[in-house]
């Protein structure tokens, strides 16, 4: 049982209907000169300001059972009367974010971060704190249980409803809370207890999916070295339709995702929905070691008011997008030949964007704030991701090393010294250390290569890194809109479609033009994102690709476009698509890496 704290919490759905939080905290000795308390601007691991405060709905303050006067400071904190005694403050939320970054709550279920809902008492974030969650009033939520990876110290062992304890206002924020009527099933990976909650509507072989789990759970901790850095985990599932994402914790993982990528009852193979569901399961539990732990230096501690700018983001989400796929195929749920199709689409997915010839892995790091999270019509032509070409970096730099050192070192040999160094000083990494811990483990010369892959706008070695595993890489235009790269037998150099060089969304006016990109035919007649096209040559614009099918090259069209309410015409010149599409061809015994071999 947890000691008498200085901070209490409570928090219950107080009007699910409503989608309302309410929450109070409690001092049990507030700042003489008037206790203030705040509540983050943004939550780790999504990096942009997304200011929760603007869901306080309301707010009061007591003690001794006579009210006190509270005023707001800034737009996300607030400062008490001075008071002799105990105060508490009491406030609700407008929950209704149905991402795995916010709060939601409706009738039939309820989510929260900690980031959302619990306000930190100013000089009190490194004390411990307790925290009563109570289920929703009324015979219609007498089914409702709780799922968290909060310790409990006295909970109702069938719901699940009861007091928590934190350490810290930090950790009390990194323990996502699930509640509603929801379907668990429990296993162990390398003895450690996992849970996996999964909640919505939906059809779905649980027991396959906790056995999947458990394999990349199970290799992910034998790679970086038991015991696991956490007693328990839970996932945290929550299926709709139209929904992906998933956000990491120090125990934990928040996920949403379509509920037909759910592994159906009987089936046997693993859909590509499902694949992809397995993807960002391993991607958000390597992230325990690589960003829960590890990180950079400007997360140590995390300032939750204001943004924190890193240049590394490249080696925390690109490293763990590198390693997320090739631990499936290293636990046994695919084969060589499907991983190398999901390289060959994450390659032509960086190929295909002009910004990776204006932005470096380090600024994209950087400006993850301002332009990555933030996103507009024209982002492929300007920015690049350092989720996937830091996932390529990762491969490159772990062919090089397994190149260099002919055989005898790869990048798991960074990745574990690196968890060495965190285990020994719990320190974050400065910005030119991962760089400095890389050369030192591995004794080669890596600078030239860092300068090239984080520092410049060149493009990768991957075809002279990848011959050296016995990958040969081609590039040839693709051959629909579908054709997002993958393995082949053979080369076939097939002729080159035509392409407008745009990217479409459905508008009821038309076809509308969510991104022109660079060099295209579309961006040299003077279209741009937002026009939605509405003819082409005179005959109702439907499905662009179809249509210009049975053009040639060179050929002149017209399209007739809306660009807000104004109609306007151009004149486009038809050019062959580009040969930007990734085709991979395994020679034999070759990506012998790919197993860990």
């Amino acid at each position: 049982m947890m000691q008498s704290t200085s901070v209490h919490y409570t928090l219950r759905p107080v009007s699910p209907e409503a989608h309302l939080f309410e929450a109070s905290v409690t001092v049990s000795q507030p700042a003489k000169n008037g206790q203030i308390f705040s509540l983050p601007a943004w939550i780790p691991g999504s990096y942009m300001i997304r200011e929760f405060s603007k869901h306080i709905v309301s707010m009061t303050a007591e003690s001794g059972g006579k009210p006190v006067s509270v005023r707001q400071l800034e737009k996300n904190s607030w400062q008490a009367d001075p008071v002799k005694g105990a105060l508490t403050l009491r406030y609700q939320v407008y929950a209704y974010d149905l991402s795995v970054r916010g709060a939601y709550l409706d009738s039939e279920r309820g989510f929260f971060n900690g980031t959302s809902v619990f306000l930190a008492a100013d000089g009190y974030q490194d004390e411990a704190c307790a925290v009563d969650i109570e289920a929703p009033a009324g015979k219609s939520y007498a089914d409702w249980k709780l799922a968290t990876s909060l310790p409990a110290t006295d909970v109702k062992k069938k719901s699940g409803f009861g007091r928590y304890q934190a350490s810290s206002y930090d950790e009390l924020i990194d323990h996502p809370v699930e509640m509603g009527v929801f379907k668990k099933v429990i296993f162990k990976a390398c003895g450690v207890p996992h849970e996996f909650v999964v909640s919505g509507r939906f059809q779905c072989d649980l027991k396959r999916l906790a056995d999947d789990a458990k394999k990349i759970c199970e290799y992910q901790i034998k790679l970086f070295g038991e015991p696991a850095p956490f007693e328990r985990y839970v996932f945290m599932l929550f299926v709709g339709k139209d929904i992906y994402g998933g956000l990491e914790h120090r125990a934990s993982t928040a996920l949403v995702a379509n509920r037909d990528d759910l592994p159906a009852a009987g089936a046997a193979e693993i859909s590509d929905g499902y694949l992809k569901l397995l993807g960002l399961i391993s991607h958000e539990y390597f992230h325990s070691w690589n960003v829960k732990r590890m990180k950079p230096a400007a997360f140590t501690p995390y300032d939750l008011n204001r943004e924190g700018h890193t240049r590394l983001l490249w080696a925390f989400e690109g490293i763990t997008s590198y390693y997320d796929d090739l631990t499936l195929v290293r636990c046994g749920l695919i084969d060589e030949k499907r991983y190398l199709g999901l390289l060959a689409e994450t390659i032509t997915g960086v190929q295909r964007g002009a910004g990776r010839m204006k932005q470096t892995l380090e600024q994209s790091s950087f400006e993850a704030w301002t332009k990555y999270y933030r996103q507009d019509e024209n982002s492929p032509n300007s920015i690049v991701s350092y989720y996937t070409k830091g996932s390529l970096a990762a491969l490159a730099l772990d062919l090089l090393i397994r190149r260099d050192s002919k055989g005898k070192q790869s990048l798991d040999d960074v990745m574990l010294a690196l968890w060495k160094k965190w285990l020994a000083d719990g320190k974050g990494l400065q910005e030119d250390e991962w760089e400095k811990i890389a050369i030192e483990t591995t004794g080669l010369k890596l600078k030239p290569f860092f300068d090239l892959a984080l520092r410049s706008t060149q493009d990768l070695p991957l075809a002279e890194l990848l011959a050296s595993q016995g990958i040969e890489m081609q590039f040839e235009a693709a051959q629909g809109a579908a054709d997002r790269g993958g393995v082949v037998d053979a080369f076939a150099g097939k002729p080159a479609l035509l392409t407008l060089g745009v990217k479409t969304a459905a508008d009821a006016a038309g076809v509308k033009l969510a991104q022109v990109l660079d060099g295209g035919a579309a961006q040299a007649a003077g279209l741009s994102g937002g026009d939605v096209v509405v003819a082409l040559d005179k005959l109702r614009a439907a499905d662009l690709d179809k249509q210009i099918a049975r053009y040639a090259a060179g050929d002149k069209i017209k399209l007739h476009a809306f660009r807000r309410d104004e109609l306007m015409t151009f004149d486009v010149t038809l050019q062959a698509a580009p040969e930007d599409t990734c085709r991979l061809k395994s020679l034999p015994d070759g990506g012998k890496w790919i197993a860990g071999r």
